[in-house]
């Protein structure tokens, strides 16, 4: 689950790193308040998405007045930003962050992952802050600084010192330096997050270490030991197919292809899709239906693919070992009896009571295809799909 740089901001502040004092905003008119509100001459209005690359987007702007602030917002309020992230669907403007804005001498980059090859929390640093961390690696590779975190004692002082010296940091501002590495560890650690980042990290004119900018991801199998932290889920900038999915207990991620997947397991999800790839098609989801699948939860399933308009055809492929065949079959009935769907369904299934769901497939009278294996169920719905679609065309030329 992501969240706001505002809200990261908060969070961030409360482990003790020093972040510039804001508001938050929703209609132009609140936004000049909190600018007066703030004080000072300049103030930074940034649109609150989902996102990074703000700034080339139009995202953040510099305003010398309230007037500026004003017309920045109106410009922002309702519209979509597109970014490099965001692909062209672009992410909903509805809240902006107002913040004085700060002079500062350096940019810095900072950035706490998991890294699943050493099992450990990963620092990612460069002194050359301000740009995506690709951008870094690939135009100064030399200046990222990586430290890995034994899980067993934490980041030490001494280690924070060394990425401290190591991005050059003037020895005045080491301990500050040290105190926002803590931070940053202990609110990754303590609230199950998977990935913080502070891009930039500045040291402002006035000898401060300040985070000018947030990010945090959280694990959402975790978030029922941070309530807290859940509450801060904004909807608005998800896939709205992958909030329905979440709501249901669904594991869903949209894709842009033409055949929808109903599989049970993520490593079957992903050799779904591969062999969807293999047989010609595109898969337009990753879905996994998880353990139990029940024929409600079946049912549930199919209505969050269709819901999806690119889907010309489904494929459900289960392997039944905690499922059972007849269980998953009586819910392909149900939900096709309930909702009729006019794409090609081709359904795989083996395991347990495999023959007693392949019977209740054969006897409902519905047109659905029947594989025996994942190749044969990618290659039919390919074929299904490819066919469906000529027949679509030859209608419409009529």
């Amino acid at each position: 689950m992501d969240i706001h740089e505002y809200q990261a901001k908060e969070i961030l502040a409360k482990f003790g790193v020093t972040v510039p004092q804001g508001g938050l905003a929703y209609s132009p008119e609140q936004a000049a308040y909190r600018a007066r509100e703030l004080g000072g001459d300049r103030w930074i209005v940034k649109a609150q998405v989902h996102a990074g690359g703000r700034g080339k987007a139009g995202g953040v702007k510099l305003c010398n007045s309230e007037h500026e602030i004003q017309d920045a917002t109106n410009e922002m309020f309702g519209q979509k930003l597109v970014t490099h992230q965001t692909g062209p669907e672009g992410k909903g403007i509805y809240r902006v962050y107002v913040e004085a804005a700060v002079e500062f001498d350096r940019e810095i980059y900072l950035g706490f992952v998991l890294d699943r090859q050493s099992q450990r929390v990963m620092i990612v640093a460069s002194s050359e802050g301000g740009m995506e961390i690709e951008e870094i690696s690939a135009q100064r590779p030399d200046s990222i600084v990586r430290s890995t975190v034994e899980p067993a004692v934490g980041l030490q002082e001494f280690q924070a010192r060394e990425i401290s010296f190591a991005l050059g940091i003037p020895s005045s501002l080491t301990q500050q330096m040290v105190r926002t590495l803590q931070g940053c560890y202990r609110a990754f650690r303590e609230l199950d997050a998977t990935m913080v980042e502070i891009n930039p990290l500045v040291v402002t004119s006035d000898s401060r270490i300040l985070a000018l900018d947030a990010k945090m991801a959280f694990d959402g199998n975790a978030l029922f030991r941070h309530p807290h932290v859940a509450e801060l889920r904004d909807k608005s900038q998800e896939d709205p197919r992958e909030a329905r999915a979440a709501d249901r207990g669904l594991a869903y991620i949209g894709l842009t292809g033409n055949i929808g997947c109903i599989v049970n397991g993520a490593g079957l999800a992903m050799a779904t899709m591969d062999t969807i790839k293999l047989a010609g098609g595109e898969p337009a989801n990753f879905l996994d239906i998880g353990g139990g699948a029940t024929p409600e939860r079946v049912a549930k399933a199919f209505r969050l693919v269709m819901s999806d308009e690119n889907v010309q055809a489904i494929l459900v492929n289960i392997f039944a070992g905690i499922n059972r065949c007849d269980w998953v079959a009586e819910g392909v009935v149900q939900a096709l009896k309930a909702n009729p769907v006019d794409v090609p369904v081709i359904v795989r299934l083996a395991g347990t009571n495999v023959e007693e769901g392949q019977k209740i497939l054969a006897k409902s009278g519905l047109p659905i295809i029947r594989a025996n294996s994942l190749m044969e169920a990618a290659e039919r719905a390919v074929t299904a799909w490819q066919n469906d679609r000529k027949q679509n065309t030859k209608m419409r030329a009529v």
